[in-house]
């Protein structure tokens, strides 16, 4: 082998071997990369869950602002969509403990006959016996019996849900959003988004169950000191 074949050769395996570090490096840059963004997205899940404080909301007694209080359910039409309906008015209540948070009440009304599916005929038939049964249980009400975490604008809230005259436990977990005033009046505020799962036939509304029993709560509400 000439002088001119080992340089060629040494040469050679120099670049490969050059090529194979940045290949590592690379792998390890990207690794490193997906680390960060991991972390990252983490630490802003935990700031998301965390929520705002309720350390500057002065005690007192709170109502739902009818104009921003949304009250919806959602369940499965046979796989073919995922319908929404909402209740076109909320009555809601909290008595707010600022010294201890977690001894806070809520108590919410909702009056069946304002439930709006957006089909006239689905309307009806959604108060009608089949289902939620105005006539006979006009209301759909829930009262606190349990508060957790909600010093650090986050966690759950369980009470008693009572629909078409059954009444269970049900538990909603919370984010309270922001807390502040009024930008007109200077009224003290806050606002909050939850959500929860119940199963319909626990309640007795299970015409056609066990198609569509599941159904998903969601909740987004600002409440205001009341005068």
């Amino acid at each position: 082998m000439t002088i001119r074949q080992i340089a060629l050769i040494s040469t050679a395996a120099f670049l490969a071997a050059c090529s194979a570090a940045t290949e590592t490096a690379e792998t390890a840059t990207k690794t490193v990369d997906r680390a960060v963004t991991d972390v990252k997205a983490s630490v802003a899940g935990d700031a998301k869950m965390q929520g705002a404080s309720l350390a500057e909301l002065p005690a007192g007694t709170y109502k739902s602002e009818q104009g921003h209080a949304y009250v919806a359910f959602q369940y499965s039409h046979q796989g073919y969509s995922k319908p929404i309906i909402r209740w076109g008015t909320t009555d809601a209540t909290v008595t707010f403990d600022a010294d201890n948070p977690e001894n806070s009440k809520l108590t919410v009304t909702l009056p069946v006959a304002d439930i709006d599916t957006g089909v006239p005929a689905w309307d009806d038939h959604i108060k009608a016996a089949d289902f939620f049964d105005a006539a006979n249980h006009p209301e759909v009400t829930f009262v606190s019996t349990d508060i957790e975490q909600i010093r650090d604008g986050y966690g759950t809230l369980t009470g008693d849900l009572t629909i078409k005259g059954v009444t269970k436990p049900f538990t909603l977990t919370g984010t309270v959003n922001k807390v502040g005033k009024h930008f007109r009046s200077g009224a003290d505020m806050f606002g909050v988004s939850a959500t929860g799962q119940l199963k319909r036939s626990d309640f007795g509304v299970d015409k056609y169950a066990p198609m569509a029993d599941d159904i998903e709560i969601m909740i987004e509400v600002e409440f205001q000191k009341a005068e």
